[in-house]
Order: structure tokens, then C-alpha cells, then sequence
């Protein structure tokens, strides 16, 4: 059982730190530092879409429309947090008692 908990620990380790790559990115862009028109900034960004849009898209049809500010990276952020700093802990020292 503690080899699952660390196992989904590291998941949601990795998820965290490609979700800071993904809103680093996006504010570089919106404040053109980067350009979307170069190839190698495009298919990051491209990757990192696809890659988190499974996560983002329930969140999304759950939120109201804000318009242009989403709100549903920030959900699961916090739900990341949650889940790796609070629950899997919690769990885990159940497990071992």
C-alpha cells in the first residue's frame, strides 16, 4: 500500500511541476516575452495543452464562464496541493499505524 501512495505521490509531483511550467509559459506569452509563431515555443505549448486539457476540461464545464480569466488551472492546482500535501499523508499514516 505505501509503494501505491508513494507511486501516486510522484504523479501528482510531476503534474504539479509541469502545471508551473504551463502557467509560466502562459504568462510569458501574454506579456510577449515569448512568441507563439517560433516552432519550439509553439509545440511546448502545444504539448503542454494537450497534456493538461484532460484535467482542465471537468473543471471547466463545472465553473461558470468568467470570460477571458479561467479559473480551472487554478482548481486543480489547489486540488494537486491538496491531494499531495494533505490527503496522501493522511493516508499514509494510517497505513502505518
Amino acid at each position: 500500500m505505501m509503494m501505491i501512495l508513494q507511486l501516486a505521490d510522484l504523479i501528482l509531483s510531476v503534474v504539479f511541476f509541469i502545471m508551473i511550467v504551463h502557467i509560466i509559459m502562459s504568462w510569458l506569452i501574454n506579456f510577449n516575452v515569448l512568441n507563439l509563431g517560433q516552432p519550439l515555443v509553439y509545440q511546448i505549448w502545444d504539448g503542454l495543452n494537450r497534456l493538461l486539457d484532460p484535467l482542465y476540461r471537468p473543471v471547466r464545464r463545472i465553473l461558470p464562464d468568467t470570460g477571458a480569466l479561467d479559473l480551472a488551472p487554478l482548481v486543480v492546482f489547489i486540488g494537486i496541493i491538496a491531494l499531495r500535501d494533505i490527503l496522501i499523508p493522511g493516508i499514509a499514516r494510517s497505513v502505518a499505524m
